[in-house]
């Protein structure tokens, strides 16, 4: 490595920390149950979002996510006019918002779709505010993640290389320096601006020097 090799800080806890007085995020949620959907919405209420939608099927879902371009989508997978992962598709395919999608089936191929559709996140009914918050942060940070790697990198091919370097590196920030999923990207996010690297660069830096290979 040159001189320019990233250096892992003693404080790199500090940098990741959230910043205070953030506006409220939004969300729009789908759910055909109407219960279930108002339950959902004072869940995200309680938690500081801004409910912006709350919807009972997929057209509605997709279209609101156009025209409100909230920060966060909660949708239900079995839903009439357009059933959820078709809708996520759609939302994934504009690039809208991060998805979690909820159902009451946990079989594995229904989960696969839903990946596939660009889903973030997978919450199984019956679920607590304990179950679907996380899912939703875990959303969020990866749509972000996501968006800030593919607008340094027009390459497609480029891209899937890029991103698999970099969850290897926050793996080893995690392991090795303590860090939560999210601080371990903004580590990197945060040492490429600083250093005028690219965040591919930054992360082969930090798995050169925490000893995992980058192949």
């Amino acid at each position: 490595m040159t001189d320019d090799t990233t250096s892992l800080p003693d404080d790199a806890q500090d940098d990741a920390l959230p910043q205070a007085d953030a506006p409220r995020r939004t969300a729009v949620v789908a759910e055909d149950e109407s219960l279930i959907r108002m339950d959902i919405v004072e869940t995200l209420t309680e938690a500081g979002f801004d409910v912006i939608a709350a919807v009972g099927d997929g057209e509605a879902a997709v279209a609101k996510a156009r025209e409100l371009r909230p920060d966060i989508v909660v949708m239900d997978v079995k839903m009439p006019q357009m059933d959820g992962v078709t809708a996520a598709e759609r939302i994934g395919e504009d690039n809208l918002a991060p998805v979690v999608m909820l159902t009451a089936f946990s079989q594995a191929e229904l989960v696969e779709r839903a990946r596939d559709a660009g889903a973030m996140a997978y919450v199984v009914k019956p679920f607590t505010p304990a179950d679907l918050l996380p899912a939703i942060e875990i959303a969020i940070s990866r749509y972000q993640q996501i968006t800030q790697l593919e607008s340094e990198i027009a390459d497609l091919g480029e891209r899937f290389e890029t991103r698999k370097r970099v969850d290897r590196a926050k793996g080893l920030l995690q392991t090795n320096m303590g860090l939560s999923e999210p601080e371990a990207f903004r580590w990197i996010q945060k040492t490429s601006m600083d250093r005028r690297l690219t965040m591919r660069e930054v992360a082969d830096a930090v798995v050169d020097q925490l000893g995992g290979p980058k192949d």
